[in-house]
């Protein structure tokens, strides 16, 4: 391993990679109006800010290509095309201290907290969006925001809360999976390493729309409306397609650790449930996100060369990119939900100290939900003027996903009946999770059943809806998460008064807030609309969800003042503070560099807690580090493990 250095200022990558992509991306706009200067093209366009369509988009393209050589997340790559070795890489290799989460770092662990950081990140921009266009509700008629501001904050929000969804998907399988099943690194550290910083100029362009005209197609970004959008919807194309891109490597990243990399002993039954749907949801991103991008790259190219796939008027469908837009993007949906659920069924054995009922089924159950996902996609077009003789299929295929989705639920409640059940805040967390996904389930039926979906489609029920399936799918099981992994992460503690204001804080405003969108949408309310007719008689309700909204907001600045605050002053925390048989709670914490100095063999089941005498891995006591002495629990609800992970 080689020595860590000091980091300056210009020499992080963040800084660096920001000074390649302004840059690239004036060389690029250079080059493509030169290009058509020697043309005898127009090279200034004031409705598109100075610069044409075409050089915005290239000029993008290549900052963002600037911003990966900057960084010098691709130097090993042109070391080795130049015929030299780049031999095993450092794990701590450019920078110490908190200026390694600012530079390139090929460690597993580092890239999961550089990803789960930008997430919560783009979770608080999306969610400012979000109460500023909720602020423009409370009252009929446009009081602060013009309409295309108004649009583009909506369509912004959206896809910038999927996103911020995506990298937590990404945060907690790369800095979990390899430590769960006994590896030291992700199989690919390098590629690891690009997957996460090209979502950084993807983030940059995707915002940067707001600044460039905006678009008002919503986060779906429809033609015939995205195709004469002003210059933000290319921006939200290109932003798209990055992220997209990232999410590809991504995942085959993680298919390919999971498959290879598994300790002595742990069979695909002997997994922890979290990694059984990190690979279900892998396998979703690597079959479906080339439709999206070739949906998004098909428009590009109609506004950029005049192509006509989605215009009538030259043999093409817009129907068509409804198909190849919706075949990923409700698949993508369980990208968000299986993770989530993997964390409910990972907490719930260890706050109820017993084991996971039905463990092969939920397992089992995470393929069955991803590909029924698959063959769900057009109940989003019931009313798009698809085929009618399509609309049965789709629907019974649609409802058929309730039933890998009911194998979990009774697990769940399997799992919590008759148990010693304790309620730290992660516990909390994931009881509020399975209520609110609970109420997204039970929202789902109408929209999946064409004769009631002919009624809701496009009205605020429908936003009620996504909202509890994200909310308690990923949300809330991500809070769990971040809670429960805290210690593990940090060495630290959080400050768990501060952990159950937040979630008292949330669980209430976020049932007013989706119940109220769904009140309105029965009431005839369409979606994405600035105004309304205050005969309609909702503008009491949505002055309740606006309020539910900012206490959301309000809460989530209290969860992240706690994990700063407790990053740095909590209290050091023990190996296992939860008592837990995961393999990764069997190392000190924060976890060493390199994992695992000796590797554990799997000897028993994953989640047999409160079985007298049962284990799970096996590790050589005699090289293994000592772990810190822990404090004894203030109220047990079960005898203490063995240090191998007894229940």
């Amino acid at each position: 391993m080689s020595e860590t250095k000091k980091a300056g200022f210009l020499s992080l990558a963040l800084v660096r990679g920001l000074i390649f992509m302004v840059v690239g991306g004036l060389l690029g706009m250079a080059l493509v109006s030169g290009i058509r200067l020697m043309m005898g093209l127009t090279v200034w366009d004031p409705n598109t800010f100075g610069f044409t369509e075409p050089a915005w988009v290239v000029g993008a393209l290549l900052g963002a290509i600037g911003f990966m050589v900057g960084t010098g997340v691709m130097s090993d790559w042109f070391t080795w095309m130049g015929g030299k070795g780049t031999g095993e890489h450092p794990h701590d290799d450019f920078a110490s201290g908190a200026a390694r989460y600012f530079s390139v770092s090929y460690d597993h662990k580092v890239i999961g907290i550089q990803y789960g950081v930008t997430s919560l990140l783009m979770m608080l921009t999306a969610g400012l969006f979000a109460v500023i266009f909720r602020t423009e509700l409370v009252a009929p008629e446009l009081q602060l925001l013009q309409l295309n501001t108004y649009n583009t904050l909506m369509s912004l929000h959206g896809i910038t809360m999927i996103f911020s969804i995506l990298l937590g998907v990404a945060a907690m399988s790369n800095y979990l999976v390899p430590l769960m099943i006994g590896a030291n690194d992700m199989a690919f550290p390098r590629l690891n390493a690009f997957a996460f910083w090209l979502n950084v100029p993807a983030g940059i362009i995707l915002l940067s729309s707001l600044f460039l005209g905006g678009f008002d197609t919503g986060w779906t970004g429809y033609p015939p409306l995205s195709a004469r959008a002003p210059l933000g919807m290319q921006m939200f194309f290109l932003g798209v397609y990055l992220f997209g891109l990232s999410s590809i490597f991504g995942s085959l990243n993680i298919i390919t650790t999971i498959v290879r990399l598994r300790a002595p002993g742990m069979n695909y039954f002997r997994m922890p449930i979290f990694v059984w749907t990190a690979f279900a949801t892998s396998i979703i991103s690597l079959t479906a996100t080339q439709l999206i991008a070739l949906s998004f790259q098909m428009v590009m190219f109609e506004r950029l060369f005049g192509m006509g796939f989605f215009n009538p008027a030259l043999g093409g469908d817009p129907i068509l990119f409804q198909h190849l837009f919706w075949f990923y993007s409700h698949p993508a949906v369980y990208v968000f939900v299986l993770t989530g659920l993997g964390v409910i069924s990972e907490l719930l054995p260890v706050f109820s100290r017993k084991p996971l009922y039905g463990y092969r089924w939920v397992a089992v159950s995470s393929f069955g939900i991803a590909l029924v996902g698959f063959l769900v996609w057009a109940h989003h077009m019931f009313t798009s003027g698809m085929a009618p003789y399509l609309r049965v299929p789709f629907m019974y295929s649609t409802l058929l996903v309730a039933v890998p989705t009911g194998v979990k639920f009774f697990s769940w409640v399997a799992t919590i009946w008759q148990g010693k059940l304790s309620f730290e805040t992660p516990m909390l967390f994931v009881l509020g999770a399975i209520s609110i996904f609970l109420l997204g389930g039970l929202s789902g039926p109408p929209n999946g059943t064409v004769s009631t979906d002919l009624h809701l489609q496009d009205t605020y029920w429908i936003v009620g809806h996504f909202h509890a399936t994200m909310f308690g799918g990923f949300v809330f099981p991500f809070f769990a998460a971040l809670y429960y992994w805290f210690p593990k992460i940090t060495g630290r503690m959080y400050n768990e008064a501060l952990g159950k204001l937040h979630f008292y804080l949330m669980l209430p405003a976020f049932y007013v807030q989706s119940l109220g969108q769904m009140q309105v949408g029965l009431l005839g309310m369409r979606r994405r609309i600035a105004d309304y007719d205050p005969a309609l008689g909702v503008q009491f309700t949505h002055v309740l969800i606006t309020i539910a909204a900012y206490v959301i907001g309000i809460a989530v600045l209290i969860a992240i003042v706690n994990y700063i605050y407790s990053a740095i002053r909590g209290p050091v925390a023990d190996a296992n503070p939860w008592r837990s048989r995961s393999p990764e709670f069997q190392l000190p914490s924060p976890v060493p560099v390199h994992n695992y100095d000796t590797p554990f063999t799997v000897i028993g089941e994953p989640y047999d807690y409160g079985l007298e005498g049962s284990a799970y891995v096996s590790i050589d006591k005699e090289r293994a580090p000592a772990l810190p002495p822990a404090a004894p629990p203030e109220t047990p609800a079960a005898p203490a493990p063995s240090p191998a992970g007894a229940g």
